[in-house]
C-alpha cells in the first residue's frame, strides 16, 4: 500500500512538471499569434488611412508578425521604411 502512494505522488509530480514545460511556450506562441493578429490590424488601419494620401504598406505575415513583435515602434519602422524607399 505505502508503495501505490508513493507511485500516485509521482505521477502527481509527473504531470506538473510535463505540464509546466508544455504550457510556457504554448502560452508565449499564443501570444505571438495575437499580437501578429493586431499587428495586422494595425497595418489595415495605416493602409486605410493612407488610401487617401496614396500610402500602402503591404499586408503580409512578414510585416505582421514585425509590429507584431515590436508594436507601434514597429508600424512607425515600417511606415519610415516605405516613406524611405518611394
Amino acid at each position: 500500500m505505502d508503495t501505490n502512494l508513493i507511485t500516485y505522488l509521482a505521477c502527481i509530480c509527473f504531470l506538473f512538471i510535463f505540464g509546466k514545460v508544455f504550457i510556457i511556450p504554448i502560452t508565449k506562441v499564443l501570444k505571438l499569434v495575437i499580437n501578429s493578429i493586431l499587428g495586422g490590424i494595425t497595418i489595415f488601419l495605416i493602409n486605410l488611412v493612407g488610401a487617401t494620401f496614396a500610402f500602402h504598406i503591404g499586408l503580409n505575415v512578414f510585416t505582421s508578425i514585425l509590429v507584431g513583435l515590436l508594436g507601434l515602434p514597429g508600424a512607425v519602422c515600417l511606415v519610415i521604411v516605405k516613406l524611405l524607399i518611394c
